[in-house]
């Protein structure tokens, strides 16, 4: 028998703002509150799963020591269940998935659970370098002592493809206004466990201008493009899918919502370092069999503006169906969990809208993009 893998449920935290509503919660806790609100809501017993798969970036600090099987431990769910700890950047929760619906086709799982955290407030960005060289004289050595920086990745992008700064702010608005349409209509509340008082996302920002944003500072280049206002937040947030096979889930009981239809990873520059969902689109497409207007839903990480913009630029796809209930500009980028973020986000959009098709995907450090088809069952 053809073995598949599938979601069955997905559940995330709200976004909490850097210094918001979720500062004060530890990440591991953070991560256990919604391992336990994905089995209890499948009404999965936790001792069935094979194997936790977290992503997690920042991995210094409160999120060092593999917080995946910690996180498990802390869930009260039995000793017997493991968890490893990915980081591929931004996208380190996405390629959880992948690495789960793999390891589910080839018989090594028959119960999973793919999913990340990240808790910027407490473990900043960059903190797990400790102001060490990460990348080294090789390194080095090939790109003309060029080091890499995402906002000026960012700045390139919209050079290249020539965006304005009001396109990108226009597209910033864009964001918060699906965002805040979505969240207004209760579209959010099932994807959602609520922590304490936080029961919505807390980026999404309403009656903003483009005069407004148009006064903010451009930090990565005095007469740049990318500001803080059509550039990702700094956030806070836990996601997690719950993963099996279709026959398993027969057997449990267990109503999937969508198949792992293709998955791919690509590689792209990595001084302008953004443009991998380019590639890995084209990759996605070509390995699924798939045309793009055959897909109902796209979501395409708002890293910085200039991303989308730029992948829409090459695709041609309707503008109307990318990040339909806004991105990370109004939602947050909680830097391991946005892959799950974003998953959890649009196989609920799915479902609630019968789309048969939505694919994903990010930009990720180093130059990188995974990208995801996803197919409603």
């Amino acid at each position: 028998m053809t073995r598949d893998a599938v979601i069955v449920e997905a559940v995330r935290t709200p976004v909490g703002k850097r210094g918001g509503g979720l500062a004060g919660v530890h990440p591991v806790d953070l991560s256990a509150h919604v391992l336990n609100a994905l089995t209890g809501r499948a009404g999965v017993d936790p001792a069935l799963v094979d194997d936790v798969i977290w992503g997690c970036v920042s991995q210094a600090g409160e999120q060092t020591g593999d917080i995946a099987r910690t996180a498990v431990l802390a869930a009260g769910w039995p000793e017997s269940v493991p968890g490893v700890t990915v980081d591929r950047q931004c996208g380190s929760s996405q390629q959880a998935v992948h690495f789960a619906a793999a390891g589910l086709i080839a018989g090594q799982y028959d119960v999973v659970v793919a999913g990340g955290v990240e808790s910027m407030s407490r473990v900043p960005m960059g903190s797990s370098a400790a102001g060490q060289d990460m990348l080294g004289p090789r390194f080095h050595e090939r790109y003309g002592g060029v080091v890499p920086n995402q906002g000026i990745g960012a700045e390139m992008i919209a050079q290249r493809w020539g965006f304005g700064r009001t396109q990108l702010d226009e597209f910033a608005l864009g964001s918060h206004e699906r965002a805040a349409a979505a969240s207004d209509a209760g579209r959010f509340v099932d994807q959602l466990a609520p922590w304490g008082e936080v029961a919505a996302d807390e980026g999404i920002r309403r009656g903003g201008t483009l005069d407004q944003l148009a006064q903010l500072k451009t930090p990565f280049k005095a007469t740049g493009v990318i500001s803080a206002a059509n550039a990702s937040q700094i956030s806070d947030g836990s996601a997690a899918l719950l993963m099996t096979t279709s026959a398993k889930a027969r057997e449990l009981g267990l109503e999937p919502l969508a198949r792992v239809h293709t998955a791919v990873v690509a590689g792209s520059d990595p001084v302008m370092m953004l443009t991998g969902p380019i590639p890995a689109t084209h990759k996605v497409l070509q390995r699924s069999g798939l045309r793009l207007d055959e897909i109902g839903a796209f979501e395409v990480n708002e890293a910085f503006a200039s991303v989308p913009l730029a992948w829409l630029a090459e695709f041609g796809a309707d503008p109307k169906l990318l990040n339909p209930n806004g991105g990370a500009i109004a939602l947050g980028h909680p830097l391991g969990a946005s892959g799950a973020r974003l998953m959890t986000t649009m196989v609920h959009h799915l479902r609630d809208n019968g789309i048969r098709y939505g694919l994903q995907t990010m930009c990720e450090g180093g130059g990188q993009a995974n990208a995801t088809v996803l197919e409603l069952l």
